[in-house]
């Protein structure tokens, strides 16, 4: 059946046709918004709606978002009690390591947790995007309005930044032409994020205020206290 990709916020919004030139015009692009349909007509009145975004402040702080404006909140997290979270430190094999995630979908929740030994608080957080979003697509969930929160640099910066599709372009390599730690997982990532059709991305930061990041890491020290 055909569907239509419809680019509201992109390098260059317009209806395409299929995923792939839809992907080139929102893959990196900061809060874009699109979404695909199965008549041109839904398209043509997606594309005439308009979005608010947040304006910087001199201290480049942007305003948080409205998450009553998402159909879809999902928080994801990951965490270590390792000996590596210092410059020079090294994992240990028997240090305990955990991801977790929260979805909230008006009302409805959904929620996940693993742990394994030996790994990096980094390898937690790409892996706790990674099954929310599996998750999101188990529930039929992929074409609803959501904002992925997280308080991890590391992943939001790799997405939004657009640093992901440089180490795409380069064969997954670096500009120095190493390839990125957890390279497998950034794969899976990649091959992940194009499901869900209507997404943005939002920082958090941990360990403060915020209910839902609260709640993840909540999860994912239960999981590590259980291992």
């Amino acid at each position: 059946m055909q569907k239509y990709y419809a680019v509201r916020r992109g390098r260059n919004p317009g209806i395409y046709r299929s995923w792939p030139e839809c992907q080139k015009q929102v893959n990196g692009f900061e809060n874009a918004r699109y979404k695909s349909f199965q008549t041109e007509a839904e398209a043509q009145e997606f594309l005439k709606g308009k979005d608010n975004y947040p304006t910087k402040k001199k201290s480049h702080q942007r305003e948080p978002e409205n998450l009553d404006d998402y159909s879809t909140v999902v928080y994801t997290d990951g965490g270590s009690r390792n000996h590596g979270n210092y410059k020079g430190g090294h994992v240990k094999t028997t240090d305990k390591a955990a991801w977790a995630f929260h979805i909230n979908h008006q009302g409805k929740t959904f929620e996940g947790t693993a742990g394994e030994f030996g790994a990096t608080n980094n390898r937690m957080e790409i892996l706790g995007l990674i099954e929310s979003i599996k998750r999101l697509n188990e529930e039929n969930l992929q074409n609803e309005k959501t904002i992925f929160v997280l308080d991890s640099q590391y992943v939001l910066n790799a997405i939004t930044k657009g640093w992901l599709n440089g180490w795409k372009r380069r064969g997954y390599k670096k500009a120095d032409g190493t390839a990125p730690k957890n390279v497998g997982l950034w794969k899976e990532l990649d091959q992940l994020l194009p499901t869900i059709t209507n997404k943005s991305f939002s920082w958090t930061k941990g360990h403060a205020q915020d209910e839902g990041n609260n709640r993840v890491d909540a999860l994912l020290n239960e999981t590590m206290d259980k291992m």
